[in-house]
């Protein structure tokens, strides 16, 4: 089937099912386009909350389309392939979790989103990268366990002092493999650009950055600044985003490295498939559901104050 005759079907289809697709500023530009909103995990997380649809086709990875189902139980969650998987979103041992429970009083476990739904349960609250310093600023505990990835705790850390941070190991494998000499060396090759990194990155590359924020607070930044330079060090399904805000000015990768696979699995094709009801609806545990959706709702409420 051509490409235009894919995006009418998937037209028709939604039309027909009241269906709304969801997509990640990561996936491919061309899902980018046919969807019907695009953004950052928190901003997907609390417009997911809002529409008023029977199905929704989320373009990501597992653990977006489960949290869109923890969030929408009465509604139809698909995801247009059935095996992109976040590795960071299962690296946290939940035997150390109790075991930091156990130890420490006055503790907050805080899970970024970026986690399976029996993880999430096992949270006070969810945080996203756009919005971890405000919250774990306004909460009361003095201890904070950050799961699942290190660097992004790291980076709240150095901003929040005042709180006794407890680190988990876990880490998001395409910014962990991004390294301080690759940044320099790309800042030689384009000295007039400002660098803006993803927090998922280590502490040692962030440090060289001109600011640190998500997809969507990367994408402002470049937007609103009077420079027409930039390097750009996340994953680079947002420049898609940023060349189309941003005719005019230039984006730099800083490696090869900046691709996530699992991300760029999800096609037109599978989101039509995923509308005409063949494959990967979305389940959560049952058993986790309720206590991943306090965690979630939570963060979202506290983002209100």
């Amino acid at each position: 089937m051509l490409k235009e005759d894919i995006i009418k079907k998937i037209k028709e289809l939604k039309k027909e099912k009241n269906a709304v697709i969801l997509a990640h500023y990561y996936v491919d530009k061309d899902v980018q386009d046919i969807a019907d909103y695009v953004g950052d995990s928190f901003f997907l997380a609390k417009i997911s909350t809002q529409l008023d649809c029977d199905v929704i086709v989320f373009c990501g990875v597992r653990f977006m389309g489960e949290s869109a189902k923890i969030l929408n139980p009465d509604k139809t969650v698909y995801m247009p392939v059935d095996n992109a998987e976040c590795n960071m979103a299962h690296m946290v041992d939940l035997a150390y979790v109790a075991k930091i429970k156990e130890e420490y009083d006055d503790l907050a476990t805080v899970c970024y989103v970026n986690a399976t739904t029996k993880i999430k349960s096992v949270a006070d609250v969810c945080v996203t990268s756009s919005n971890a310093v405000s919250i774990v600023k306004k909460l009361p505990n003095k201890n904070i366990l950050f799961i699942p990835d290190k660097n992004l705790a790291h980076f709240i850390a150095e901003q929040l002092p005042e709180k006794n941070f407890i680190f988990n190991e876990g880490f998001c494998h395409v910014h962990n493999s991004l390294t301080k000499e690759e940044l320099l060396k790309a800042k030689e090759e384009h000295p007039n650009a400002l660098c803006l990194a993803h927090p998922e990155c280590s502490m040692e590359l962030l440090k060289e950055c001109d600011y640190i924020g998500s997809t969507s607070q990367i994408i402002d930044y470049a937007t609103n600044s009077d420079k027409d330079e930039f390097l750009i060090v996340t994953e680079v399904g947002v420049f898609h985003e940023l060349q189309k805000r941003n005719p005019n000015k230039s984006f730099y990768a800083i490696s090869v490295k900046q691709i996530c696979g699992n991300m760029k699995k999800t096609t037109v094709e599978g989101v039509l498939g995923a509308l005409e009801g063949k494959m990967n609806e979305v389940v959560v545990e049952k058993e986790y559901e309720d206590l991943a959706r306090n965690a979630l709702m939570k963060m979202l409420d506290m983002m209100k104050k």
